[in-house]
């Protein structure tokens, strides 16, 4: 029988951390933000812009991150008659006052650097380019990708469901970026949800091959969030000290099957269920569990990863829990879109 998890040093309460002045200036930013744009009720609640895709020189290949695959999602849809372009949401790029709601000022001044963006994409030759380059071609698309999964979350309390065809970049907190994170994108929409949703209490579920240690270190002493992180421990970041912010953690070995994967997730989400009563829901659903993943080594089927989503948006569905769904980690190119979630669960 599942119980429920070890207590760790944040409490699953909804209590809320002490104000600070810090406090005010992200509440101004957030206030201010123009990210929050409205969405005409033509629309659907999926978020995505050609300006997601990073390609430059085929230096993106150099790494096995597909950071061409956020179009190839969308092109599948619309080619499956799922999906009309017209209907697509586009957001707005974040701006330097939004990431300053999370990030440090030095942090963001250490991307002016070619060499530390390089380090943070795992691309090394990406320190060799002029850093106007290196804004254009990788920064601003991730900052497109920022701005849609912080729309997503007004749509998804809006609609009850959203997906950004991006972000999830996990491994990013305030003041440090990696695996191909540069920003915290996580971080940044549950910020702007608790100031402008009317949000107080907001569920992680991070089912990402590799440990989501950016948002649990940004979360290390916030009682509103839950984090119910779902990974390989045998694989990066090896995050020890941001484990101990986990709220509920789930380890899954190298080489795990489907049907032992599905099975830890049903007991998982039973047991999250009991443990905390969220007012919205952010799904971090990387499909790097795919059997051959270069970098997740677990053996989960195209259809078991279907039916990991429709799992996690039935949790929120059963419960009318709003719930925004991020793509996060590596789509193998074999893979193309065909593993991407329907909609049409809603």
């Amino acid at each position: 029988m599942s119980t429920l998890p070890p207590a760790n040093p944040k409490a699953s309460s909804s209590s809320s951390p002490p104000a600070t002045g810090a406090d005010g200036a992200r509440a101004r930013r957030i206030l201010s933000s123009k990210l929050y744009s409205d969405v005409p009720p033509s629309k659907v609640p999926l978020v995505y812009s050609p300006s997601y895709d990073i390609a430059f020189l085929g230096i993106e290949k150099l790494h096995p991150f597909d950071s061409s695959k956020w179009g190839r999602i969308c092109q599948f849809l619309i080619s499956e008659g799922a999906l009309v372009k017209s209907r697509i949401v586009e957001p707005l790029e974040a701006s330097k006052e939004d990431l300053l709601v999370v990030h440090s000022e030095s942090y963001l001044n250490s991307l002016k650097s070619s060499a530390r963006v390089a380090m943070i994409v795992e691309v090394p030759p990406v320190a060799l380019l002029p850093n106007c380059l290196v804004d254009q071609k990788v920064l601003r698309p991730f900052l497109k990708q920022v701005g849609g999964t912080i729309l997503a979350a007004k749509l998804a309390k809006e609609r009850g469901w959203a997906i950004n065809v991006g972000g999830g970049f996990h491994h990013c907190s305030a003041d440090q970026g990696g695996g191909f994170c540069a920003y915290a994108d996580i971080s940044l929409c549950i910020h702007f949800a608790f100031a402008r949703l009317n949000i107080s209490r907001v569920m992680i579920i991070d089912l990402d091959a590799h440990q989501g240690n950016g948002h649990e270190i940004d979360f290390s002493h916030d009682r509103r969030v839950y984090i119910l992180d779902m990974f390989n421990p045998q694989i990066y970041p090896f995050d020890y000290e941001a484990r101990k912010y986990i709220d509920q953690k789930v380890e899954v070995m190298s080489g795990t099957s489907t049907t032992a994967y599905l099975k830890k997730l049903d007991e998982a989400l039973e047991v999250a269920a009991r443990a905390f009563d969220p007012e919205l829901v952010v799904y971090n659903a990387g499909t790097d569990i795919l059997e051959g993943d270069p970098l997740g080594r677990l053996k989960i089927t195209p259809d078991g990863i279907t039916s990991r989503d429709e799992k996690v948006f039935q949790f929120a569905r059963e419960r009318s829990i709003p719930i925004v769904m991020v793509t996060s980690g590596v789509l193998p190119l074999y893979a193309s879109a065909s593993t991407f979630p329907s909609a049409t669960i809603w």
